[in-house]
């Protein structure tokens, strides 16, 4: 078995479906100890011995207490102070070799029982519940898969002996459940709230209807819906009585915070408020959805079960022909943009091209947290009924925004001026990102704001701060800086002005101005008064150029290559990636130029050109800050040396994308130096391979990934990319996209 259980003798106390379902599965799973069973009830013992689960019970307990190395306590709540007190009168508590257990699916009571039982929590007792369940009871139902793919919960005291939890930990994997660890109090709130809270209204309802006049028509006639809601009112009366009047503070706490969404609910249906009931349906239903990933184990939480367990990998084979036309998914920053604008606009904004890559969904959801109703996505369009400038509200807990340093860096500023407090929060990439740029000008406009350890998420805003504008000189080109400061300028007095030292991505200034808002520009000083409103616009987000640069690469370094990317934003602060290619004599031209909603478009076609080495110019690095591992890559497939400086931001992405790149390219055998700014990088153009295959390290970050995955195309084996997961984050369908212009990618998993 998996997980071996070395007790020798087992007590389960109370042979029910939960202690009879434990027994089942133990013996399932190859347990050899001897289980024993007490229960008030002989029948019931003597059914478990027919059936095998039981070598043998008692219908009293002291009476098998000699020789048990564990004892599990699987009576109902109320009932766990008699039988502790009997443990304490049989001095289980003193001998260390035996654990105590129990599945109650409320602590803190059978905590203060233990500790009113024995004068003292024993180190040897393990709180634990598992969460798990049937409609069913009685040691007839009881099903050796009833733990499986369900997780327990054990709830351990600081002094308790991990030795006694990590034999509790052992018993309920053998059974195939997940195990966790929480603290008593945590545990007893959050199970208010989705477990005991939606049984109490399951109870409320059928009784309601129950004793209605009609309730034979109203039962025969009831959908799926109320089927599926009410099931749960078929439970154990008796036991969840004793859940509700020993856990009744946390359930009460949950009724009432209930209670009061409702009464909003109630109050947006008496009125007729479209958009009140549109903003609570649109962010149930995708917490809903949220809620089913988690289940399948997919999305954030497939993230994280594949770093516990399993590494996506990429593997890239050499050569390819790339050719053809293709549109990659919209601009990231745009579309993080234009939720937060629109949802801070007065009216209606529709969005078209957003991207659904993760990062935009996070700040998606976050502002449905914050009370604003939005419609999609759907194939890129989404609807959002703006609020107004001081229309947010205060979420109910941390704003989660995945991976996207963008998205926190902007909301610190539009968060700062607001009247409630709020926490940003991210995944374990994000938390290691610098926050101090924008967090210290921010306290210099009067913002209120905690950060962790180094200036890192996540990071607390305190609200109901008057904001004062400010004239910031930033000491690094960013354009999230100075759209942070420009966000938290709408809510300042007087006039905001941010001083790059170079020039960076303008989508904010262009998007405001969209919105109806006046920001001024001179040289290198743009800026804005504070105090003015935002008014509704439709949005047609344009394809990210930096999502474009991978495959300008593949075909600038692909001999043969032809290739079409449509409808692709061609902002001025953004084509830093077109020039240098350009200066590296790569055969781009700008086709059907345009402008759509402010941002210049243009479909991007390039042919192969044999490339040379640069010197990457100083004012272009601002412009190609992103791009630059995929431009890297172009770099080891020209004739000579190219050099960067100037460009220490890399340092502080995702990943050290320097070191990343370098370490990378150490394994393929492609020559360079690489210095604290920069990186020289060696050359070797012509029409064989320019380098070796081999295993390369992305660190997670999504550009580094598919970089290398380019680079493939010009290798004489293949690469194998590890750490891939990060990908969907900024560019979702990237596989299927690669393929069809030519690039030969799989993705695995593997073990860890």
């Amino acid at each position: 078995m998996a997980h071996e259980v070395r007790e020798s003798r087992l007590l389960i106390v109370g042979l029910g479906l939960i202690g009879g379902s434990l027994a089942a599965a133990l013996r399932d799973a190859g347990f050899e100890g001897e289980v024993l069973a007490c229960d008030p009830d002989a029948d019931e013992i003597a059914r478990g011995v027919e059936m095998g689960l039981i070598e043998r019970g008692d219908t009293h307990l002291a009476m098998l207490l000699d020789g048990v190395s564990m004892i599990v306590l699987a009576v109902p709540v109320l009932a766990m102070r008699e039988v502790l007190e009997t443990l304490a009168e049989q001095g289980v508590a003193d001998d260390p070799s035996v654990v105590i257990t129990d599945v109650g699916s409320t602590k803190g009571v059978i905590r203060e029982a233990a500790e009113a039982a024995f004068g003292r929590l024993p180190v040897n007792l393990v709180l634990g519940h598992p969460i798990a369940g049937s409609e069913k009871s009685g040691v007839a139902a009881s099903d050796p898969h009833l733990y499986a793919q369900h997780k327990v919960i054990l709830t351990p005291m600081a002094t308790t002996n991990r030795r006694a939890v990590a034999r509790v930990r052992s018993l309920w994997q053998a059974t195939g459940a997940e195990v966790l660890e929480m603290e008593v109090e945590r545990h007893d709130q959050v199970l208010a709230r989705t477990s005991h809270l939606p049984h109490l209204l399951a109870f409320s309802l059928v009784d309601t209807l129950a004793r209605q006049d009609e309730r034979l028509e109203i039962f025969r006639y009831a959908a799926g819906g109320f089927r599926d809601f009410t099931r749960i009112a078929g439970s154990d009366p008796v036991m969840w009585r004793d859940i509700f009047t020993a856990n009744r503070q946390a359930v009460l706490a949950a009724l009432d915070d209930f209670e009061a969404g409702l009464a909003r609910l109630r109050q947006a249906v008496s009125d007729g408020d479209a958009d009140a009931m549109l903003s609570t349906f649109d962010r149930a239903s995708h917490a809903r959805h949220y809620f089913d990933s988690l289940l399948n184990q997919s999305s954030y939480q497939a993230e994280y079960q594949m770093q516990e367990q399993t590494t996506l990998c990429y593997r890239a084979g050499p050569g390819g022909d790339v050719r053809g036309r293709i549109r990659v998914p919209g601009d990231k920053s745009i579309s993080h943009r234009a939720i937060m604008l629109g949802a801070l606009a007065e009216g209606v904004t529709e969005v078209s091209g957003f991207l659904e890559g993760e990062d935009s969904l996070a700040t998606l959801q976050a502002f449905r947290e914050m009370g604003v109703a939005i419609e999609g996505p759907h194939q890129g369009r989404v609807t959002i009924h703006g609020v107004g400038l001081h229309g947010l509200q205060a979420p109910s807990g941390p704003l989660y925004v995945g991976n996207a340093g963008t998205a926190m860096r902007l909301f610190a500023g539009l968060l700062a001026g607001q009247a409630f407090d709020t926490e940003l929060t991210g995944d374990v990439s994000l938390t290691k990102r610098p926050m101090g740029r924008v967090a210290d000008p921010l306290r210099e406009m009067g913002a209120v704001i905690e950060t962790a350890e180094g200036g890192r998420p996540p990071l607390k805003l305190r609200g109901g701060q008057a904001l004062k504008g400010i004239t910031y000189d930033m000491p690094m080109a960013s354009a999230q800086v100075k759209s942070c400061l420009l966000l938290a300028g709408l809510y300042a007095e007087g006039e905001t002005r941010v001083r790059e030292p170079a020039p960076t991505r303008d989508h904010t200034e262009r998007m405001l101005g969209g919105f109806g808002y006046r920001v001024e520009r001179e040289g290198d000083t743009c800026w804005l008064e504070g105090g003015g409103k935002l008014t509704a616009s439709p949005i047609d987000v344009p394809s990210d150029i930096s999502s474009a640069t991978f495959f300008l690469v593949a075909a600038a370094i692909t001999p043969g290559a032809d290739l079409v990317l449509e409808h692709v934003g061609v902002n001025p602060t953004r084509i830093g990636v077109i020039n240098i290619l350009r200066l590296m004599g790569a055969d781009l031209r700008l086709e059907n130029a345009r402008e759509v909603g402010g941002e210049p478009v243009a479909d991007l076609h390039i042919r192969h050109a044999p490339l040379k080495g640069i010197d990457i110019p100083v004012d272009q690095v601002p412009l190609a800050i992103d791009e630059f591992p995929a431009l890297f890559v172009a770099a080891a497939n020209a004739e000579g040396v190219t050099r960067l400086r100037d460009a220490a931001e890399l340092r502080v992405k995702e990943s050290d994308r320097l070191q990343a790149m370098a370490d990378g390219f150490a394994v393929l055998g492609i020559e360079h130096r690489l210095y604290d700014d920069g990186i020289d990088i060696i050359g070797h153009g012509g029409e064989g391979p320019s380098y070796g295959g081999g295993r390369v390290d992305s660190l997670g970050d999504h550009r580094i990934a598919m970089s290398f995955a380019v680079a493939a195309l010009r290798a004489s084996e293949s690469i194998t990319i590890d750490d891939c997961a990060n990908v969907a984050t900024s560019f979702p369908g990237f596989i299927e996209l690669a393929r069809r212009v030519g690039l030969t990618i799989e993705a695995q998993q593997e073990d860890a």
